[in-house]
C-alpha cells in the first residue's frame, strides 16, 4: 500500500509499505527509487517480513523541493517516517547512497527503531578522493560525470552511468526497466544529490553504529569499489563482509539468488538473537 509521509511544510514522501511482520526498510541508490527493490518486495512478505520502501525527496513519486538534499536532511526525512509509521525493531537496507543515508541517520538519529543494519555497495565511509583519503571516484569525475552530463544530456548520463552498474550485460531488459527508474527522479534533484554525494564525509558516523551490521559488496564493483566496504567495515564494531565475487555494484540484480539468500539469512539470524535476548531473563545465559 502506498502513502505519502509530510517531513517538512510543502514536502511530502511517497512510502510503499506492504505485508506485515517483521519491519525491513529499504533506501534506494541513486538515481533510482524504491522499486528497484520489487524483487525483494514480492519475497518478504511471504516470509514473515514487512517492506517498506522509501522515494528520497526527488526521486520516484516524492516531492522535489529545490533545496535540501543533504544527508542530513535525508536521514531526517527517514526520521519522519519512522515516526509515522511508528516503526519499531526494523532492519534498515541501504544501497549505495542509500547506504550513506542509513549510515548518517544512525549517527543523527542514534539507531532509533532500527535493530540491524543491511550495507549494499554502500557510498560510505566517503564517496570521493579527499586529501587524507585515497579511494573513491575523484571528485572531478564526479562532477563531469554524474553533475554537468546531467545538465547537459541526461539521457546519455544515465546511458554510461547504466554501463557500471551492474557486471552482467547480458539482460538488455532489465537495463531497460532500471534506466527508466531513473527518469522518474527530478532533474534538479539528480544533480543535487550527486553533488551531496560528491562533498559529503561520513567518516565521523560509522563509529556510532551500534546495531548488528552486514556489508554486501560486490567484487567487481566499479562505481563504490571494495576496498570502500573493508574501509566501512573495520569502523563498525563487530560488523563482517559478504562478497558476491560475480557481481558489479547492483549486485541485487547480478546475482539475485544469493542476494535473496543471504539478506534472509541475515534477517532471520538477527532476528532469532534479538528474540532469544528478550526471553533470556536476568541471571540466565543465553543459548543463542
Amino acid at each position: 500500500m502506498g502513502r505519502y509521509v509530510q517531513v517538512e511544510e510543502n514536502v511530502k514522501i511517497y512510502v510503499e509499505d506492504i505485508g506485515e511482520g517483521i519491519p525491513v526498510i529499504f533506501l534506494h541508490g541513486w538515481p533510482a527509487n524504491h522499486k528497484m527493490f520489487e524483487y525483494q518486495f514480492s519475497l518478504l512478505p511471504a516470509k514473515g517480513y514487512r517492506c517498506i520502501g522509501i522515494d528520497m525527496r526527488g526521486f520516484g513519486q516524492s516531492d522535489a523541493p529545490w533545496e535540501s538534499y543533504s544527508y542530513d536532511r535525508l536521514a531526517d526525512d527517514l526520521r519522519a517516517v519512522i515516526d509515522e509509521l511508528r516503526i519499531e525493531k526494523a532492519a534498515l537496507v541501504g544501497f549505495s547512497m542509500g547506504g550513506a543515508v542509513a549510515v548518517r541517520y544512525m549517527a543523527r538519529h542514534q539507531g532509533l527503531g532500527i535493530s540491524s543494519l543491511v550495507l549494499i555497495g554502500s557510498a560510505t565511509p566517503v564517496f570521493t578522493k579527499r586529501d587524507d583519503f585515497a579511494y573513491g571516484m575523484d571528485p572531478a569525475d564526479v562532477t563531469e560525470q554524474m553533475i554537468d552530463a546531467t545538465y547537459e544530456d541526461r539521457p546519455k548520463m544515465l546511458a554510461k552511468f547504466g554501463l557500471k552498474f551492474t557486471r552482467t550485460k547480458t539482460k538488455a531488459g532489465m537495463m531497460i526497466w532500471l534506466e527508466s527508474l531513473c527518469y522518474q527522479a527530478s532533474h534538479h534533484g539528480t544533480i543535487k544529490a550527486a553533488i551531496t554525494l560528491r562533498d559529503e564525509d561520513l567518516r565521523g558516523d560509522l563509529g556510532q553504529i551500534r546495531v548488528p551490521t552486514v556489508l554486501f559488496q560486490g567484487a567487481k564493483d566499479k562505481i563504490c569499489e571494495p576496498v570502500l566496504a573493508k574501509l566501512t567495515g573495520e569502523q563498525i564494531q563487530g560488523s563482517h563482509i559478504v562478497e558476491f565475487e560475480d557481481s558489479g555494484h547492483a549486485l541485487m540484480f547480478d546475482e539475485p539468488d544469493k542476494f535473496n539468500e543471504e539478506l534472509l539469512a541475515f534477517l532471520n539470524r538477527e532476528e532469532l538473537q534479538r528474540l532469544g535476548a528478550e526471553m533470556v531473563r536476568p541471571g540466565e545465559r543465553q543459548l543463542f
